[in-house]
């Protein structure tokens, strides 16, 4: 990131957004998993992929005048925190519902690749001087690894609670994609 060509408002949001990044991604990577259990960890990963787009969310309306960007964020926001009240709710019903080893190693390895995608395209989306654009392109795959890991957990037997909480995910999400790319073509 060259620093010379950003605002210091712009140096600051990004600056917060990778400090945001990164505790997304130690939350994700080291939570604590159970060895049986898709539908726990699913719940122990999302959680903290939750809180990074609640903070992200904040993050920009610090900064943004941008109404349609303001609304969206405010979404997120109500919406994400609404679905870790839900996970969490579950949780304890859900630790009890088993899976077999070969659906976990199945579940696993789909994860990872899921995830270490959106990490990727979140830390190396292409910055530029405007906190708007950099929040939807840091967004977007954000929200496309939400839809794809809760995608990923309905191919197996999962806790019946938890169904619903990933149906709203992909819905939500897939909602939240499709504005931001709309506004992205506006902004860019």
């Amino acid at each position: 990131m060259g620093n010379c060509e950003f605002s210091d408002v712009t140096q600051l949001y990004l600056k917060q957004f990778h400090c945001i990044l990164e505790d997304m991604i130690t939350g994700m990577t080291k939570a604590c998993l159970l060895n049986d259990s898709i539908s726990h960890n699913f719940i122990v990963q999302m959680i903290p992929h939750h809180r990074a787009a609640i903070e992200m969310s904040r993050s920009l309306l610090k900064y943004t005048t941008f109404i349609p960007l303001q609304n969206i964020a405010k979404d997120i926001i109500r919406e994400q925190t609404k679905s870790i009240q839900d996970m969490e709710r579950s949780i304890k019903s859900c630790d009890a519902f088993c899976n077999t080893d070969c659906e976990r190693k199945l579940y696993k390895k789909q994860f990872q690749a899921i995830t270490e995608k959106m990490f990727e395209d979140m830390g190396t989306a292409p910055a530029v001087n405007s906190i708007n654009v950099n929040f939807m392109r840091e967004m977007i795959p954000h929200h496309l690894g939400a839809i794809q890991m809760s995608e990923n957990a309905l191919k197996y037997p999962i806790c019946p609670e938890l169904i619903p909480i990933l149906q709203a995910i992909i819905t939500s999400q897939k909602q939240g994609v499709k504005e931001m790319r709309q506004l992205l073509r506006q902004c860019s």
